[in-house]
């Protein structure tokens, strides 16, 4: 049983940055992925980054060269640098942990969200 709190998020000017921290109660590596989803209102939830188990990245083409997701598994935590920020950037921002089974299915579990919000 895996429990993931987000914390880090606040208000922020554009152009500004935030550090978003995800701690799981277990090992990171006990999945095949962490990442990061975002949802702004009236919106589907986006990935933004993942990190396999392997320590492979992704990026939403909207955030490369701006946020980093980087991990310290010693302490079991995921991290979502997010640097020049942007009001597009607004959104709750989940921290999930990812299953993936042979059948295609991905497995979730969801942090509470935490929201960023970017003025201008």
């Amino acid at each position: 049983q895996v429990q993931l709190v987000e914390s880090g998020g606040g208000l922020v000017q554009a152009g500004g940055s935030l550090r978003l921290s995800c701690a799981a109660s277990g090992s990171i590596f006990s999945f095949n992925a962490m990442a990061w989803y975002r949802q702004a209102p009236g919106k589907q939830r986006e990935l933004v980054a993942s990190i396999t188990s392997g320590g492979r990245t992704n990026y939403a083409d909207s955030v490369k060269g701006r946020f980093t997701i980087s991990r310290d598994n010693a302490n079991n935590t995921v991290y979502l640098q997010m640097n020049s920020l942007k009001p597009e950037d607004t959104a709750v921002y989940y921290c999930s942990a990812e299953t993936w089974l042979r059948s295609g299915v991905r497995r979730n579990y969801w942090g509470q969200g935490t929201q960023v919000t970017v003025s201008s």
